[in-house]
């Protein structure tokens, strides 16, 4: 059982909570934007360069349901071992490889580790952390992870200078057992559930998902609307910065303007979602995006399209670890692990979905055109996020009132 609120301090299970994800995070940080690069410098053109890249959500898709059988099986914390081992491997074989398959292979392999990983950490947050609190304590998971992802370029870039493209892999892979050496120092908190279900009989992955499939057919949708609207801002963005004129470096700059917005605002997110609940926060998600997307077509230069991102970084960094939350909130004692990977695959199809959607309409129509069609879209996607988080907010409190914390 969690620990009650009146005891808890976040500040007690910083480490072992946030250390392997900070890590982990900056070693893909560090990998992220340069894994094209690598595979143009295996041979690969630009089309083949981006679908490696493209690997990383493949894995992330086709392990989500397996992920959740096999945390279920063995623990959150040999999860996390088995996870960072996996990582470490995957990321010296990118750097050892000579061929685009290769790296293909390994950065799909990266993402599947990435998936069991984040599993893991979540079910040990439910295990660790008092529902009063656990908004702030997966919004500061969320919180770890952009910062891991900020920083790990800027290390990355020093790597490259001394050891080139396979350096900033080798470092990745070091995390990762930095990461696997953490997980063994945090307890098994899920023990005696596990135990149980054991004696039980552990359910099959399909037995759970159809149980919850209400769920998954309603709120699972909205973090499908969820991560598909946080998604869509990495490939339309870039592209209308290039068509308004913008250089690459100063649109890495607004990317990172935003970045730091992003990261401030994790912690309030998660403190006026335990204080007032899921919906105020999920809604300005979704919404800051279809106000962004509506938006941009009207801007010209640097200033309007900087404000567009940080619009759209504002309710991101609110909405940072709301995806995790909502997934804490609905999971069942029995077959947890299962029921979060398909939770973990719902986030995972949105966030693939997006930047296809973005692609099919700029296929067809102008690229402003895409960018009020998304807009429209995630407009009625607001409504669905919000009609449902607000039933989740009023069932949960109906159940039992909301622990307001310190």
């Amino acid at each position: 059982m969690p620990p009650t609120s009146e005891r808890f301090r976040l500040r007690d299970i910083a480490l072992v909570a946030y250390g392997p994800t900070l890590v982990v995070s900056v070693g893909h940080g560090a990998v992220m934007p340069v894994a094209a690069l690598r595979a143009r410098e295996l041979g690969a053109d630009v089309g083949t360069a981006a679908l490696v890249v493209a690997m990383l959500g493949v894995g992330m898709l086709l392990t989500s349901l397996p992920a959740g059988a096999a945390v279920a099986r063995v623990g959150e914390r040999t999860a996390l071992l088995l996870a960072g081992l996996l990582d470490a491997a995957a990321m010296a074989a990118g750097a050892l490889t000579g061929s685009v398959a290769g790296l293909a292979v390994a950065v799909a392999v990266s993402g599947s580790a990435y998936t069991l990983f984040l599993i893991s950490r979540q079910g040990f947050m439910i295990d660790a952390v008092p529902e009063g609190f656990r908004a702030r304590a997966l919004s500061a998971m969320g919180g770890s992870f952009r910062i891991g992802v900020f920083v790990g370029p800027l290390i990355g870039a020093g790597v490259i200078r001394v050891a080139g493209l396979p350096g900033v892999f080798w470092l990745a892979s070091a995390l990762a057992l930095v990461a696997a050496a953490m997980a063994r120092l945090m307890p098994d908190l899920g023990a005696e559930g596990r135990a149980r279900e054991q004696a039980a009989g552990h359910a099959s992955v399909r037995s759970v998902l159809l149980r919850h499939r209400r769920t998954y057919l309603t709120l699972g949708l909205a973090v499908v609307v969820l991560g598909a609207s946080r998604s869509v801002r990495n490939v339309l963005l870039p592209l209308w910065a290039e068509q308004v004129g913008l250089s690459a470096s100063t649109t890495s700059l607004v990317f990172a303007l935003a970045a730091a917005v992003d990261m401030l605002m994790f912690y309030p997110g998660g403190w006026v979602m335990d204080r007032y609940g899921r919906a105020v926060v999920a809604v300005p998600v979704v919404l800051s995006v279809a106000v962004a997307c509506l938006l941009l077509p009207l801007t010209t230069g640097v200033v309007g399209v900087a404000a567009v991102m940080v619009l759209i970084a504002l309710g991101n960094g609110l909405g940072s670890g709301i995806v995790m939350t909502i997934g804490a909130d609905t999971a069942p004692l029995r077959g947890r692990s299962q029921y979060l990977g398909g939770w973990r695959l719902c986030g995972d199809l949105g966030v693939s979905g997006g930047p296809l959607l973005v692609s099919a309409v700029a296929a067809a129509a102008p690229l402003a055109t895409a960018s009020v069609l998304v807009g429209v879209l995630a407009l009625a996607g607001t409504a669905w996020v919000g009609y449902w988080t607000v039933r989740l907010d009023r069932d949960r409190r109906r159940a039992t009132p909301l622990s307001r914390g310190s």
